[in-house]
């Protein structure tokens, strides 16, 4: 039986089967953990995601978060499920021990997040938020500043923040307005309005601290002259007790599309010039702290993203199995035949495939970026270290792009499985397409993650870290295409990955000639054709290990003819599992990766109609 949030047999496959992270286990810093904690640890999010965070999902977003008489207030059941995530010590899960943590693997804390992120990622924010600033806090900060604030933030006493944007400077974030005054003592007054700061002000903690960035006085413009400090919703003394409030206002809250139980605020700093800020790290090093946590924060939005994908794929595909519409197909002539289960009609089938597909392959390639977060923690070898973060800098903004951009077409998909009661909210598809949606919007919008990719990832190394991922995608086509069984598999990755290669030496050619105007106009298309490369990539290695668990189970049980193990798999849930891998990724490999090739053909045709038609021209 399923849980209707994730299929937890999918997430062992590829952390277990296909990845490997007991490859961790034998290193110093994961040394403490092996397969049964593993296990364990997953039964346990399991738990805390389905019985404790999901009950809260819908009730939060019709209750939503109240702004009155200057305070915010979230919904009255997230405080009984957040008391419970941070007394199980997930917050900070994937911390050292020595600062409250549990030293958890990010692979497997990132198949934990995903269990939570279906259930109810807007209750997830607040700690996931918290403990994001709380690390900013744990690396750059000096030890008084460990003590005094990362200390509870780790344990959830208080809470925590980015505060990065402003009215006037979005995505230019090199535009910030907020200023910073030296004082005697050493610490600073802050000036200045952050806008959609998600957990700006809340009720589930006694204090909040905010890592703001800002500009000190006469520093130079742009993101260079850029700090970055920590400032409390309420000042802390020495001992560690609450002294008074800071002057922190908030302005208001936004009235959203989705996550209604996430307050997202406008935040006042120093409207009555007593804003109180420490400085965190070093002058004018405020971009640099901020990238720390940029990686990881994206691979967490693209982990939100899958956990409204596989929610929303989940509900679909049991529903399709209970509701009861129509005859079938071969039996429209015949008068007397009766209707059929939804997911017997072939554009019903085709269409849960296609998001199974989608969820399962973004499933692993944000698990396999986790992972290359974890390798390159635990190798010391110089050259391997630098592959693995190669691969984190590389992948971490198609991890958020492209997982959310697809979270809102399998969302869409899951609608279309309902029908009209997918568009109603007694049904919790429309929910998650609405939660969504904002995955694609911040930490960074998915162009200016396309822009990331191809502006500055594509060239890092001199070009080596993607040279590397291309040669492992072809050497995994070539080992496919050798196999008789998955030969036209093979081919197609193979053209895929020659297609998409092709393009990034287009880009360089263009860059040395015209500039970057053709890259940055075809960013986004870039982006999505390595991303379906990627999944198809991750869908056939799967295949390949299926494959061999099928041929095992299949000899020990006697199943020698096809006939006899589509017998036998329908009855044994473990071959239809592995058979349910492999035809992901023959549909995968089959139907989306050739559409690659025409896409990547579109954007060597260097067609600058957008950049060069008349304004007007668009009505």
């Amino acid at each position: 039986m399923g849980n209707g949030l994730v299929n937890v047999r999918d997430q062992k496959f590829i952390l277990f089967e296909q990845i490997g992270i007991d490859k961790l286990f034998k290193s110093e810093k994961f040394g403490d953990y092996t397969l049964d904690d593993a296990n364990m640890m997953l039964g346990e999010a399991e738990k805390l995601a389905v019985n404790v965070m999901e009950p809260t999902y819908t009730e939060g977003d019709k209750e939503g978060c109240t702004f009155v008489d200057g305070k915010v207030k979230v919904p009255a059941c997230f405080h009984d499920a957040y008391k419970k995530i941070c007394e199980a010590g997930w917050n900070c899960a994937a911390r050292d021990p020595e600062v409250g943590g549990q030293g958890m693997p990010l692979s497997l804390f990132t198949a934990c997040a995903e269990l939570f992120s279906a259930a109810n990622y807007p209750l997830l924010m607040y700690p996931g938020l918290t403990c994001g600033a709380g690390a900013l806090i744990e690396k750059f900060g000096t030890d008084k500043q460990r003590k005094k604030y990362m200390e509870k933030m780790y344990s959830g006493e208080f809470g925590g923040t980015m505060g990065l944007t402003e009215p006037g400077a979005g995505s230019d974030v090199g535009a910030l307005r907020t200023k910073a005054v030296k004082q005697a003592d050493g610490s600073y007054l802050i000036s200045g309005v952050k806008s959609f700061i998600s957990s700006g002000d809340h009720d589930l903690t006694s204090n909040n601290i905010h890592a703001a960035l800002a500009r000190i006085e006469g520093d130079p413009a742009g993101t260079d002259g850029i700090s970055i400090f920590i400032v409390p919703k309420i000042m802390v003394n020495d001992d560690g007790s609450l002294g008074e409030p800071n002057d922190v206002i908030t302005g208001n809250i936004e009235h959203k599309m989705g996550i209604k139980g996430s307050a997202t605020c406008t935040l006042n700093f120093g409207e009555e010039d007593k804003c109180y800020g420490e400085l965190l790290g070093n002058e004018r090093q405020g971009m640099e702290i901020m990238f720390h946590m940029m990686n990881e924060a994206r691979l967490e939005v693209g982990v939100q993203g899958l956990g409204c994908a596989t929610a929303a794929f989940e509900h679909a595909r049991d529903y399709a199995r209970e509701r009861i519409q129509s005859r079938a197909i071969w039996d429209m002539t015949n008068p007397d035949a009766k209707p059929v289960t939804i997911i017997e009609h072939p554009d019903i089938r085709r269409t849960l495939l296609w998001m199974k597909s989608y969820v399962e392959g973004i499933r692993a390639l944000n698990y396999y970026v986790a992972f290359a977060f974890d390798q390159a923690e635990i190798i010391t070898d110089a050259a391997e270290k630098k592959k693995w973060s190669g691969i984190v800098e590389l992948l971490t903004p198609v991890c958020k792009a492209f997982s959310s951009d697809k979270s809102i077409e399998i969302c869409s998909y899951a609608m279309d499985v309902y029908g009209g009661y997918g568009y109603c909210s007694e049904y919790p598809v429309e929910q998650y397409l609405r939660d969504a949606k904002i995955t694609t919007i911040y930490e960074g919008t998915n162009g200016i993650q396309a822009l990331d990719l191809v502006g500055r990832k594509l060239a890092q190394n001199r070009g080596a870290s993607i040279k590397l991922l291309f040669e492992e995608i072809g050497t995994t086509a070539a080992i496919l295409a050798s196999d008789s069984d998955f030969a036209m598999l093979g081919a197609s990755l193979g053209k895929a990955v020659e297609a998409v290669g092709g393009v990034t030496l287009q880009f360089k050619d263009w860059v040395q000639g015209a500039g970057m105007i053709l890259p940055i106009l075809n960013a986004r298309p870039f982006l999505e054709v390595f991303g379906d490369l990627l999944v198809g990539w991750q869908l056939l290695q799967a295949a390949q290990v299926a494959k061999k668990a099928l041929n095992k189970i299949y000899a020990e049980n006697g199943a020698e003819t096809q006939a006899d193990q589509r017998a036998f798999a329908r009855n044994n849930s473990e071959a239809a599992f592995y058979e349910g891998k492999i035809a992901s990724a023959r549909y995968f490999a089959m139907t989306i990766l050739p559409t690659v090739k025409g896409r990547c053909l579109g954007i060597l045709a260097g067609d600058r109609t957008p950049v060069e038609m008349l304004d007007a021209s668009l009505g």
